[in-house]
């Protein structure tokens, strides 16, 4: 779930799901999504072909499991101009991607032009268009709301893609979302998925101030299982890990624990495979884990974890102009300079590297905080302009 600040992304994950996101105290204060936010729900369908999610029947009814059609995750990513790196960590843990766009302002705005970028350079092609908030606009705005969402997408990943239009907050035409989320968003086989890696994206502690010692519990780790399957009383490593300090030099090494229990779809249960998100107990110090501590992280069991990079040897695809949805002539993205900072998303990890050679589409990245990938894995490039980070384009990990 991804688009401009305000344009309704986390009322319409509470309309499909019941689940509120914007949990963090600092997030209520100031009305925008910070964190990823993460709510399960279930699609259904009724015998006469009425789309619902769960808990919202058309006839008032109670959900019937002989009417289900899937469990689907959803990440709500914040929609701020400086929180871009969030965001795209939100899209390396989907399948597909609803852009959200409100009727009651001017399409593109600057965030809705950068995250759909995030999305082409994730390779998320599985889309859905939400043009929200038409309860509060004329029909006359509605439709040329419509008209200037259409142009915007032409020549992009999400060309072609449905447009509904809906009121979250009245949940209007859902049932449609769901119908078109249904047919452009399919489930992945991930029937040949070997091993297990779950790429983390929140840690917990979930133990209250005070608690005693027998009764403090574990630390908690959260995201999306993307490729096999995790078990109850599987020993797993989480890395890169934690800093460790040995002849003179500052090394990392995995965290080594068990998993305890594991949360999924709100029900506990013995083993959670790929696809939707999950929360994995462990008899780790909830230290280690507590405010996202361990947030871009990898997850695998031994022998199957990713390399660990410290230093990134990259094959470059620079944006031809930096993203932006101001008037005038675009600015142009300008080549890699040695020693230049940029910002390094891989998955949820980020990162920031440092230039340390460049030639022609090859550059090396020394890494301030290293990040655990597969080779081949895509990463996202961001350079400092002004104030924020702008998203200048992408790179593929080599080895």
């Amino acid at each position: 779930m991804v688009g401009h600040v305000d344009h309704g992304k986390t009322t319409l994950t509470q309309a499909l799901s019941g689940v509120w996101t914007d949990t963090h105290s600092e997030e209520r204060k100031r009305g925008i999504s910070i964190k990823l936010g993460y709510a399960d729900t279930a699609f259904y369908k009724t015998a006469d072909g009425r789309f619902y999610a769960k808990g919202k029947h058309p006839d008032g009814k109670d959900d019937d499991e002989g009417e289900l059609l899937r469990v689907v995750s959803f990440v709500d990513a914040p929609g701020h101009e400086t929180l871009m790196a969030v965001m795209i960590s939100g899209a390396s843990i989907m399948d597909g991607a609803m852009l959200l766009i409100a009727a009651t302002e001017k399409c593109p705005q600057s965030q809705t032009r950068e995250h759909l970028a995030a999305l082409q350079i994730a390779g998320i092609e599985n889309i859905v268009v939400v043009q929200n908030k038409i309860d509060i606009v004329t029909r006359e705005r509605a439709v040329e709301s419509h008209g200037e969402i259409k142009g915007f997408l032409e020549g992009t990943i999400a060309e072609g893609a449905p447009i509904i239009p809906v009121s979250a907050h009245h949940d209007v035409n859902l049932d449609i979302l769901i119908q078109a989320i249904e047919d452009s968003i399919p489930t992945p086989d991930r029937s040949l998925d070997e091993g297990g890696l779950m790429y983390v994206a929140r840690s917990f502690d979930t133990n209250r101030p005070g608690s005693r010692p027998d009764k403090l519990q574990g630390g908690i780790i959260g995201g999306s299982i993307v490729a096999g399957s995790f078990s109850v009383g599987d020993s797993i490593l989480i890395a890169p890990g934690r800093r460790v300090q040995g002849g003179g030099k500052t090394d990392w090494e995995p965290i080594r624990t068990t998993i305890e229990s594991v949360r999924g779809g709100g029900l506990a249960l013995e083993s959670v495979h790929a696809g939707g998100l999950c929360g994995i107990a462990t008899p780790m110090d909830p230290v280690s884990t507590k405010a996202d501590e361990l947030s871009g992280q990898v997850m695998a069991r031994e022998g199957e974890l990713p390399p660990v990079w410290e230093k990134l040897d990259l094959d470059l695809e620079l944006l031809e102009n930096m993203v932006s949805g101001g008037e005038g002539e675009p600015e142009k993205v300008r080549p890699l300079q040695p020693n230049e900072m940029l910002m390094v998303n891989s998955a949820t990890a980020t990162s920031v590297g440092t230039v340390s050679s460049i030639k022609g589409s090859k550059a090396t990245l020394q890494l301030r905080l290293p990040i655990c990938a597969k080779p081949g894995s895509r990463i996202t490039l961001s350079r400092r302009v002004g104030s924020r980070w702008r998203l200048i384009g992408h790179g593929s990990i080599g080895g």
